[in-house]
């Protein structure tokens, strides 16, 4: 009938759209390793926060690369220019400059998350949820 195609139509191009928002995600995703942090107390982005990226080689640690998360908490680059491998991995989020900024003392002056990467061919997104005085993670998607 005429209402089953128009409905078929209908969900062939919302699938086209969903495909399409995929694609551009994952081309502006260049790294394998991404973190989001997110400030629970406001509700919001942590924004212009400054994470290292290290990882465990030959019993150092060696840093891989040193950002600031955008306008939306987000780092999609920490490592864009080397293939991710097996090994354990650390970030390091600078917490109490971005408290300090906001003219809030905070009790964990930095966050440290040690994770090992089994499966170099994920992605691996290590979100982190903040507050002056509490933090938490969790293995995103």
């Amino acid at each position: 009938t005429q209402s089953t195609w128009g409905l078929l139509f209908e969900m062939a191009q919302r699938l086209e759209q969903i495909t399409n928002h995929v694609q551009q995600n994952k081309a502006t995703m260049s790294s394998p390793i991404t973190t989001h942090i997110l400030d629970t107390a406001l509700g919001r982005p942590a924004a212009n926060v400054e994470v290292k990226l290290e990882k465990m080689e030959s019993n150092s640690w060696n840093v891989k690369s040193v950002r600031k998360t955008d306008s939306d908490g987000r780092i999609k680059d920490l490592l864009a220019t080397e293939p991710l491998e097996q090994a354990m991995y650390r970030l390091t989020f600078q917490t109490k400059s971005y408290f300090e900024a906001q003219g809030k003392k905070c009790f964990y002056p930095e966050v440290t998350i040690c994770f090992e990467i089994e499966f170099p061919t994920q992605h691996h997104h290590v979100p982190l949820l903040i507050s002056p005085y509490s933090f938490s993670t969790y293995r995103g998607s």
